[in-house]
């Protein structure tokens, strides 16, 4: 026991040259390599450390409210309002889902429609967002699609828009008729803020019907020394894009589109 004693408290003999060297160096490439770590985490954007204050940072909240009730976060027909009525100068949007487009924003016109997506105007004051959507919906499905989503939003009345409530009760709402061969003959309402040309009218009209002619139609417009006749050449704006022949309408202008002669 004492001789055990004895040897433990004798110090030990020195180290080689040879195994200090090989301490040294592999104190050197401890180094190294944690240097290089250090610069690599600094230098590489994908590299992050853990953050506590990130992980604990609370998810953002969904938005309650009004905005729910926006065109652009519904996907559901029966949850669209059914109360209140849309009316004339009333700014909606409306979307088909199928389309996988933004929503539309349209204002309800004076006579009570909107221009609505593939099938032109519909009439849209009276009815409620679900009222219209299902008949949109009718719509689309006749030609366009076997099952159609629409959904449909007020997002201004009309009462809650100053500049909107002088336009629609004052005396500047202008109007212009289309008659003969198109889909649908009527009064359209002309916006006084709004350029809209010959054939802009006409596809508001839905198009031609199939034994139009367009090259001949024509634009009757009243002046001072009494009605004056335009005879348009439509052929040459919608299917050749010469634009210079493509008028603007005014007030009270009148456009017949006549049937094409056939001779058999």
């Amino acid at each position: 026991m004492s001789r055990e004693l004895s040897q433990a408290s004798q110090p030990k003999p020195p180290l080689s040259p040879f195994v200090q060297a090989m301490y040294s160096l592999r104190s050197l490439l401890f180094l190294v390599t944690a240097t290089a770590s250090s610069s690599l985490l600094a230098q590489d954007p994908g590299v992050r450390e853990y953050d506590e204050r990130r992980a604990a940072s609370p998810a953002p909240s969904v938005q309650t409210g009004e905005v729910v009730k926006s065109a652009a976060v519904l996907n559901s027909m029966e949850v669209l309002d059914d109360n209140q009525p849309i009316e004339a100068g009333d700014v909606i949007s409306m979307r088909i889902v199928e389309d996988r487009r933004e929503p539309l924003q349209l204002r309800v016109g004076a006579t009570g429609e909107v221009n609505a997506p593939h099938i032109g105007l519909v009439k849209a004051s009276g009815r409620t967002c679900k009222q219209l959507a299902f008949d949109v919906k009718r719509r689309l499905e006749l030609n366009y699609y076997n099952s159609a989503t629409v959904i449909v939003a007020i997002d201004l009345k009309r009462q809650d828009n100053p500049n909107e409530r002088m336009r629609t009760t004052g005396y500047d709402i202008n109007f212009f008729t289309v008659y003969g061969q198109v889909l649908r003959q009527g009064k359209y309402e002309l916006p006084v803020d709004e350029d809209i040309s010959i054939s802009q009218a006409i596809l508001r009209a839905g198009g031609f019907a199939q034994f139009a002619n367009p090259q001949r139609v024509k634009l009757v417009r009243k002046t001072p020394q009494g009605n004056k006749t335009i005879v348009v050449d439509l052929d040459q704006i919608m299917r050749r894009g010469n634009l210079e022949y493509d008028i603007y309408i005014r007030d009270n202008d009148v456009i017949i589109v006549d049937e094409k002669k056939v001779n058999f």
